[in-house]
């Protein structure tokens, strides 16, 4: 068993204060951008030879863009609607937390929709090489998310248990560390596998990226606490498991949408 006693801020010197959290994007903004690079120039710019590097550095500036304002509306609206319609001035605070993966995604999908159309460069070659990099940002979101002793996982009796005295004295599962395995690690490898197969079809990266992850955080919410403002709808699914939910049922449309048009 482990006592959580990590501290989320790295270090702060006088109104300088620099959290793992802050530093958890802001590295996996600047290796998805050197990795993102690569996975353009070696597999997917024979899909589009107007998607250039340098469009790729602009694009970067469109992903930071949506990824903070679509997972803090996705946060407000999906997580924590009523509390923010009462105190509207706290939903710029975005450094006391409060950010919603799949709102994120929602905001990713809209901005490079709207960067593909302004370059003229095909939807689906940027989203599939954003699913390829994407595991990397989420490995070390998760990661911070337990240095921070936040989205703490369900008391547990297993050897590997972690106390959270921020939040009781029960040993949880570090649930945390179950996500930044499976939704970063796990889905990096299989999503780098398969745009490295031969006979690849365009749009399938950006499917099974919604499909798996969907899956994957469906299993590891199992072990995860729900939201305290919301708790499980329906006495059954957190909201995690729902929007997941979602995701599987649009990704296998577009998946299936893919293999059809291929065989035409």
């Amino acid at each position: 068993m482990f006592t959580h006693n990590l501290d989320p801020v790295l270090f702060e010197f006088s109104l300088i204060t620099i959290r793992w959290y802050s530093l958890a994007y802001i590295f996996g903004i600047l290796i998805g951008w050197w990795y993102g690079k690569k996975v353009l120039v070696k597999k997917f710019s024979k899909y589009d030879r107007n998607f250039e590097l340098k469009d790729f550095d602009d694009l970067v500036t469109f992903i930071i863009i949506s990824i903070i304002v679509g997972g803090r509306l996705g946060y407000i609206i999906f997580y924590n609607f009523n509390y923010y319609v009462t105190n509207p001035i706290n939903i710029f605070k975005i450094w006391e937390g409060g950010m919603s993966f799949h709102g994120g995604l929602i905001g990713i999908i809209i901005g490079v929709y709207f960067f593909s159309i302004k370059r003229n460069i095909k939807f689906f070659v940027i989203l599939d090489i954003i699913a390829c990099v994407s595991p990397i940002g989420i490995f070390l979101g998760r990661l911070a998310n337990f240095i921070n002793g936040e989205l703490v996982g369900k008391p547990t009796n297993i050897l590997w248990g972690v106390v959270f005295p921020n939040i009781d004295m029960l040993p949880r599962h570090p649930s945390q560390i179950y996500q930044a395995i499976l939704e970063g690690l796990v889905l990096f490898i299989i999503l780098n596998y398969i745009s490295n197969l031969k006979n690849y079809i365009l749009g399938t990266c950006s499917s099974l990226f919604l499909i798996f992850y969907g899956f994957l955080r469906i299993f590891s919410e199992y072990f995860r606490e729900p939201d305290v403002q919301i708790g499980y709808l329906f006495n059954l699914f957190s909201m995690g498991t729902i929007l997941s939910i979602i995701m599987i049922f649009i990704g296998i449309v577009v998946y299936n949408f893919f293999r059809k048009k291929n065989e035409f």
